[in-house]
């Protein structure tokens, strides 16, 4: 890690404003970085160096005239989901082979008209379906971080494994993520950086390949509170490629930190103390409680009573969308085709081949739970449950609390190839368990590095917050992360 990939992109913004440092010389530490690291944490599918040099060029031209944009000349690494002109996209599915598309994502273009630098495409597990980067078909990305004494990789959480790996080994000054049912904050937590998903709506879908169109939303993964409210500042914005964008004004979230706590009411949600919660998840969420008391806030205690069925209404509503959106993957105008002796085959064997086992389980579930006979006693019960948390949020909110804090994740990082895990498909999901109302309900959720476990591995804390008030969610997060600190891995690799 060299001295200038170490800078926050509030520190490299400032030196790059002062001609400290040009955005070239920024660009080059990153890219030597990537070259060093890429082979042992997999967390880069694609590297741009060339188009990364080039626009650095550009961004030095720009603060030489004056004219820098909101990030100019900072480097960030992009999630293989979003659509980038003629720079490989394919969500890390083999059905996706060799696509370029010819259109930039809104997220994306927005970040290059202010100026920010594309070092390349990053690992993620396969169409955004997984809990810790092991299904995407570039192979599972290691975590940074080691257990003390211990010299197994472990995930990096997902889907968005390769953003966050990369965030936290400073292989990118921040990167772009997506959060389904999670995807955000767990990959955040497990790693020790900071994740914020967005209120659904706040920022543009269009050019990011769906999962599932009612969950998805996109967020950034960065080192810590304010870069994160840096990026989100200019990743946000409405959009007339998708109706579901929503027309605010993005507020400047830089401007929430450091705000007092004063008068802030802190929901606790007693359904969260799930069965055979681990202490140190317990301890970790007490000591958030008293850094945000001692910050001047009030702690309540609240119900929110139809968490214990999220779990399984996700599992039905994202899948179901999940079959539908997929069904676009056919073989006929782009990506991987197998062919057959007439199209119905042709179809079938490109699937068979460019599908992975957990994209696959999760679309026959999806077509299964939408089928003639079954559409009322799944998917509509399960829309109707959405309904309910939903409700619970509104309820909690109504009775005068402003966030509500909770554990982000049920345990630290687990071990890649792990038996247990792998065996059970539904104990991977459990991994969701904290983080799926947010994207049900469709509201801001911010994962803030709280701690470390016995074995010297971060842990997160969860903030959620009211519909497009993620102003106060970096307010209550900044507290916390003044009282906790910030985490950085050893170096390893």
């Amino acid at each position: 890690m060299s001295e200038l990939t170490s800078l926050t992109i509030a520190e490299a913004r400032e030196k790059l404003a002062a001609k400290e440092i040009k955005a070239v010389e920024l660009t080059e530490a990153y890219i030597a970085a990537i070259e060093a690291a890429n082979d042992t944490l997999n967390a880069y599918v694609a590297v741009t160096a060339d188009q990364a040099r080039a626009m650095a060029k550009a961004s030095d031209q720009r603060l030489a005239e004056g004219k820098a944009g909101a990030l100019e000349g900072i480097p960030l690494g992009v999630k293989d989901l979003f659509a980038t002109r003629d720079v490989r996209t394919q969500a890390c599915s083999h059905v996706l082979d060799g696509f370029k598309p010819k259109y930039e994502s809104t997220v994306t273009q927005n970040l290059w008209d202010a100026g920010a630098v594309m070092l390349g495409k990053l690992n993620m597990d396969e169409f955004a379906m997984g809990s810790s980067n092991e299904s995407s078909y570039d192979g599972p990305v290691v975590n940074p971080w080691k257990a003390n004494g211990s010299d197994e990789k472990l995930v990096p959480g997902g889907s968005s494994g390769g953003s966050a790996a990369a965030v936290a080994a400073q292989l990118c000054a921040g990167a772009t993520a997506t959060d389904t049912g999670g995807s955000i904050r767990q990959p955040a937590a497990f790693t020790g950086t900071v994740g914020i998903k967005p209120t659904y709506g706040r920022c543009s879908r269009f050019g990011i390949v769906a999962y599932a169109s009612s969950l998805d939303q996109a967020g950034p993964i960065a080192r810590d509170m304010r870069d994160a409210a840096i990026m989100l500042k200019t990743m946000a914005s409405v959009d007339p490629k998708d109706t579901t964008s929503v027309d605010m004004p993005v507020p400047d979230y830089e401007a929430a930190l450091g705000q007092s706590l004063k008068g802030m009411k802190i929901g606790i949600p007693k359904e969260y103390r799930v069965d055979g919660m681990p202490g140190e998840i317990e301890k970790l969420w007490a000591d958030g409680m008293a850094w945000l008391k001692d910050a001047g806030a009030e702690i309540v205690d609240i119900s929110l009573p139809h968490t214990k069925y999220a779990l399984p209404a996700y599992y039905i509503v994202a899948p179901a969308e999940a079959s539908s959106n997929l069904a676009r993957y056919d073989g006929v105008r782009y990506g991987l085709r197998v062919d057959g002796k007439d199209i119905a085959d042709m179809y079938e064997k490109t699937r068979a081949a460019g599908f992975g086992a957990e994209v696959k389980r999760r679309i026959m579930v999806g077509t299964y739970v939408l089928s003639a006979g079954y559409y009322d006693a799944y998917y509509l019960k399960a829309q109707k449950v959405r309904t309910l948390i939903k409700r619970d949020f509104e309820q909690a909110f109504a009775a005068g609390v402003d966030v509500i804090l909770t554990p982000a994740t049920p345990s630290s990082a687990f071990a890649i190839g792990d038996k247990e895990l792998a065996a059970d498909p539904v104990k991977m999901y459990l991994q969701d368990v904290f983080t799926i109302t947010v994207n049900l309900a469709g509201l801001p959720g911010l994962s803030v590095p709280a701690g470390l476990d016995a074995k010297g591995l971060p842990l997160g804390l969860q903030l959620i917050g009211k519909p497009f008030e993620e102003e106060t969610l970096f307010k209550a997060g900044h507290a916390m992360e003044q009282a906790a600190g910030k985490f950085t891995p050893k170096k390893w690799w």
